[in-house]
């Protein structure tokens, strides 16, 4: 009796039971357990993936914030092109600026001596930092959809596995006429093994989605603050908002200067 109990605690019981339980499986329950073999290989490649590109996006954003937050003008960064390669807000900070230094180079108008661009030419900034946006929040999101599927449909796939299994079991021992235990049990044990590893391979990417998609919610969120709060400093520094009639006598103005400085020079010819 002693040793009968020192083999079984030295015995591994869940490798030998899940050992015995794939050599009994069908063929049909191996296949699903290949299945769900190639699911688990492609969740854990986006979890792998997907948490490097989230650390390496959180870890670099707040680098960024701080560099962003230390100027006073928002084209600061972009002038002296620093760099913060993977933080999602640096890419939106990078196109609106670049379309903003684009209108100011070839759509300026002068405001007392300061460069700035019209409204009009604003609203293409605009949209750019809403591309970069909707761009970055893609890139976030891209693969979790392989997630979802292996929680959702890794159950179901070893479900569907074990009630094979079952279904083929009972159909031999009633075509053997044979209902014991010991005729059952390697059958049961064999389909049941494709339900184990359907949780196997759903319980570790149930938890890892929720943390994934709670911290791409997160960024996304503070995208769109930032995208705002951007947008608003932009315009204070480089966006021409005088009023119509202002706009209309300056321009006036430069056009009868102009005019005079042409008499002058016709009158001197």
């Amino acid at each position: 009796m002693i040793h009968i109990t020192c083999d079984l605690l030295q015995a591994p019981l869940l490798g030998n039971a899940l050992t015995f339980a794939f050599d009994k499986s069908t063929t049909e329950g191996k296949i699903t357990i290949g299945l769900l073999v190639v699911v688990s290989m492609l969740s854990w490649t986006v979890m792998i993936t997907k948490g490097r590109q989230l650390f390496k996006a959180l870890r670099m954003s707040k680098q960024f914030f701080a560099a962003y937050r230390a100027t006073r003008d928002p084209m600061d960064l972009f002038r002296s092109k620093k760099e913060f390669d993977g933080a999602p807000a640096f890419e939106v900070y990078h196109d609106g600026c670049e379309e903003l230094a684009y209108h100011l180079e070839k759509n300026p108008a002068k405001i007392k001596g300061e460069i700035r661009i019209s409204n009009a030419s604003f609203d293409s900034v605009k949209v750019s930092m809403e591309r970069a946006v909707s761009a970055q929040g893609m890139s976030l999101e891209k693969g979790m959809i392989i997630l979802s599927t292996a929680v959702a449909g890794g159950p179901f796939i070893g479900l569907l596995g074990t009630v094979w299994g079952v279904m083929e079991t009972f159909s031999g021992v009633a075509i053997a006429k044979a209902a014991s235990l010991t005729a059952m049990a390697p059958g049961v044990a064999g389909a049941l093994i494709a339900t184990v590893v359907g949780l196997f391979v759903a319980i570790p990417a149930m938890f890892a989605y929720n943390y994934m998609v709670t911290t791409i919610r997160a960024i996304t969120q503070e995208l769109d603050n930032y995208a705002t709060e951007l947008v608003t400093a932009m315009e204070h520094i480089y966006v021409d908002n005088r009023p119509m009639s202002e706009e209309i006598a300056d321009a006036l103005r430069s056009l009868q200067a102009e005019n005079r400085a042409n008499q002058s020079s016709q009158s001197q010819a």
